[in-house]
């Protein structure tokens, strides 16, 4: 990142309008510290939020001192965010790894929820976090979307808000913010929105039935919610053409001003997506899209760019509210919301003593035993078996997500108990399941990506076994009795380890009915 003098962003534009735009963005940086160059910028354009992703952590004494860092030049009402939802989606991999949101609602355990939003919290507290992107809303309603999937508590309205607004109150109750996710509904679409722009073509009826359900809740906007309403809500960069034919819902005056706003009276911080996502980047440009959110009802912009794109959307903010594009109540209204966050979840850095951090690992590692689930009767090979281990030889991330388990992992963990070969593949449509030698080893394929299989590999390939370590919905594709882990953190595969030796069992149930149908 470069300094960059002030009259970067429009010097006839007063200091107050700057002041304003710096403080309703939220950016992302570059480096595992604070340079020099980088606190001039935050400190020039009054930047109070940041959003850290893996690259800027290594350890816990690292992280703390640039969040400490950060704070000290962003002051004391600092918003310091992270995804830290569980599962594929973490950033700070090395504190107890939480459950994804679909092994909790194959548990379907409000209590358990709870205790596992808790632990999160301290984890990320203690690493001077005030700010968690989680957890997701969205409801898992179409099995072939590529960005959900397992990040989904599950398919029915009632049920996936009880496990979320549980895992949210932890969280709260230990003093970090949640922020819902993503606001109308990113569940029933097939497209992933960091690369285009999805559509979901449906009334507002169907909507109110399903997708909107629980943002209503967590809004506080229903008869059913007897919690406080969530903090913060992000919104979600796709198209309901039956509520705005014409824009986005990140920028869409009906859907953030009308719905969220005006019908449900929801007070809460509304932030954007990353604005860098090909769905609105590529579309409307950042600084134009920038101003389109604020006018439209959000309080601030995720603008997750490079410094050039930064400084686009602060100059385009700067000038929008100069101009009275956005009216001065309304830039107040925004910035008080933001400032009453970070009121309520002030900045701290908590100690995690040795005997807190074990116990939520211990809490981890039974939530994700709970979560994990048998499909048509799996049975694991006896002790000793020769068997084929099938998977992939890279560990892909989707953009979202961490990358997955190594071949050389899985290895390690089935040799404690087989005679094990290992069969790797780079890509499954080239691979030729067909050329495997038919000596009778059992055939186990690990599915480790998120991505579902083609029609080509659902013909052709018939393991004994299949071990889904990631994305649920690959059970459907492999003509084959598995089990589903919902993720490969360590404690993941310590669950299945222990089935696999019969000494735990797959009580889980995939919470999405059309699954089993």
């Amino acid at each position: 990142m470069h300094a960059s003098s002030h009259s970067d962003v429009n010097s006839n534009i007063s200091s107050s309008a700057r002041k304003s735009a710096g403080q309703l963005i939220m950016i992302r940086m570059t480096g595992t510290e604070l340079t020099p160059q980088m606190a001039d910028f935050l400190r020039g354009h009054h930047i109070r939020a940041v959003c850290l992703f893996r690259q800027n952590m290594t350890d816990t004494v690292q992280l703390r001192q640039f969040t400490a860092d950060l704070r000290g030049v962003m002051g004391p009402e600092a918003l310091i965010a992270i995804d830290q939802e569980g599962g594929a989606v973490v950033r700070a991999t090395w504190l107890p790894a939480p459950p994804a949101a679909m092994s909790l609602g194959a548990s379907d355990d409000p209590v358990l929820c709870r205790d596992v939003g808790a632990a999160v919290a301290r984890g990320i507290r203690s690493l001077g976090v005030n700010w968690n992107f989680a957890p997701v809303l969205d409801l898992n309603n179409n099995v072939d979307n590529p960005v959900i999937s397992e990040r989904s508590f599950g398919a029915d309205p009632a049920r996936a808000t009880a496990l979320a607004m549980a895992w949210m109150e932890g969280s709260l109750a230990e003093g970090v913010a949640c922020c819902v996710k993503h606001f109308p509904g990113h569940g029933d679409t097939s497209v992933d929105s960091h690369r285009d722009l999805p559509s979901v073509d449906k009334s507002r009826a169907e909507l109110d039935a399903l997708e909107l359900a629980p943002f209503r809740i967590a809004a506080g906007h229903s008869r059913e919610n007897a919690r406080s309403p969530a903090p913060a809500m992000m919104t979600a960069h796709i198209v309901y053409p039956q509520l705005d034919p014409d824009y986005p819902a990140t920028l869409s005056k009906k859907i953030l001003a009308g719905i969220l706003r005006e019908e449900w009276n929801y007070q809460g911080v509304v932030i954007t997506d990353g604005m860098d996502m090909q769905a609105i980047a590529g579309r409307f440009g950042v600084g134009n899209a920038a101003v389109m959110a604020l006018a439209a009802g959000a309080d601030m912009v995720m603008a997750l760019g490079t410094p050039e794109t930064q400084l686009e959307t602060l100059a385009a903010l700067a000038g929008a509210i100069e101009s009275g594009l956005i009216d001065a109540p309304g830039v107040q209204q925004r910035l008080a919301r933001v400032a009453t966050l970070a009121h309520d979840y002030p900045w701290q850095q908590s100690a995690y003593p040795d005997e807190t951090a074990l116990a939520d690992s211990a809490l981890m590692a039974r939530a994700w035993q709970r979560g994990l689930t048998a499909y048509q009767s799996p049975v694991p090979p006896p002790a000793g078996s020769k068997v084929r281990l099938v998977m992939r030889a890279d560990t892909v991330s989707d953009g979202v997500s961490e990358e997955g388990i190594s071949t050389q992992k899985m290895l390690e963990m089935l040799a404690t108990m087989y005679d094990v070969e290992l069969i790797s593949f780079s890509s499954e449509n080239a691979f030729d399941w067909n050329g495997l030698p038919q000596d009778g080893r059992c055939l186990i394929l690990a599915s480790t990506t998120r991505l579902r299989y083609s029609e080509q590999v659902r013909r052709s390939w018939k393991p004994d076994l299949h071990l889904v370590l990631w994305n649920p919905f690959q059970a459907l594709d492999i003509a084959a009795p598995a089990l589903i882990s919902y993720g490969s953190a360590s404690p993941a595969l310590q669950a299945v380890a222990g089935w696999l030796a019969g000494k735990a069992g797959a009580q889980g149930r995939v919470p999405v009915v059309n699954f089993y149908s």
